[in-house]
């Protein structure tokens, strides 16, 4: 989502960018991060300058631009053993710094035990899930009830 909202943010009012793999050169840099050089294969290594190039003309982060951005709900967890709660988090600091819009742009971190999948519960999956719908249900118009156990 977040090369797509940076190539066309005019096709959407709202969007869950969810565990997003935004810092594609910086993450593929660091051959520490015990996904990194298996994922040569898929992703290129970024040393290599073919690979580089074309990482770099997607690469989520660093294309960022001053331009109106859609409606944001970018979710992460702090236990992501996949995608580090920093990519996330710088992700939308820098879309906050740049765009130009005054659209909603929601950091949501789940800190519980939850990892690359979300809550590991079933309850708490439900529950995340029940968020994930009452953005978009308020995206398009929908009121949630008072009663409702989950505002956002």
């Amino acid at each position: 989502m977040g090369a797509v909202l940076n190539m066309r943010p005019d096709l959407f009012h709202a969007a869950l960018v969810g565990v997003p793999f935004v810092d594609v050169i910086n993450t593929m840099l660091d051959e520490s991060i015990p996904l990194t050089v298996p994922e040569f294969e898929e992703w290129g290594n970024p040393k290599q300058k073919p690979a580089f190039d074309y990482m770099i003309s997607y690469s989520p982060y660093d294309n960022i631009q001053a331009k109106p951005y859609p409606n944001m709900l970018v979710r992460t967890s702090f236990n992501d053993s996949q995608v580090g709660y920093w990519e996330p988090a710088k992700y939308v600091a820098k879309m906050r710094a740049l765009r130009t819009d005054h659209n909603t742009l929601i950091l949501k971190t789940n800190m519980n035990p939850a990892g690359h999948g979300g809550a590991s519960g079933r309850y708490d999956k439900l529950h995340e899930n029940a968020f994930d719908y009452a953005y978009f249900l308020t995206q398009m118009g929908s009121t949630i009830s008072a009663r409702s156990p989950y505002p956002i």
